[in-house]
């Protein structure tokens, strides 16, 4: 199993990515997983479970497609959230995701 802790939109250098753009944030969030799932040989389909942090939920579409973009259009179970703010004030959205990482 893979735990992956909530991924904020921040590049490699730790700065925020799309400062009020949740689609910029959001594709950074999805490139953070992708990157911590492959150094763990799994990918997106061994994705069991996802939760996502949002600030608002009126870009919500915007997260929607972009989460399909990478997990298809069967997500896995999934838990979405609506905070007054995260950790860092510019940030929009956090995700975790826990995989199964079957052998290969």
């Amino acid at each position: 199993m893979v735990f992956v802790s909530g991924q904020l939109p921040l590049d490699r250098d730790g700065a925020l990515v799309g400062a009020g753009d949740m689609a910029a944030q959001s594709r950074q969030v999805f490139e953070n997983l992708k990157i911590i799932l492959e150094a763990e040989g799994a990918t997106f389909a061994d994705v069991v479970k996802m939760g996502t942090f949002v600030t608002s939920l009126d870009d919500l579409a915007e997260v929607r497609t972009i989460r399909r973009a990478y997990l298809g259009t069967e997500p896995p179970a999934s838990t979405l959230v609506q905070v007054r703010a995260l950790v860092l004030p510019e940030a929009m959205i956090e995700v975790d995701v826990i995989a199964v990482v079957h052998a290969r």
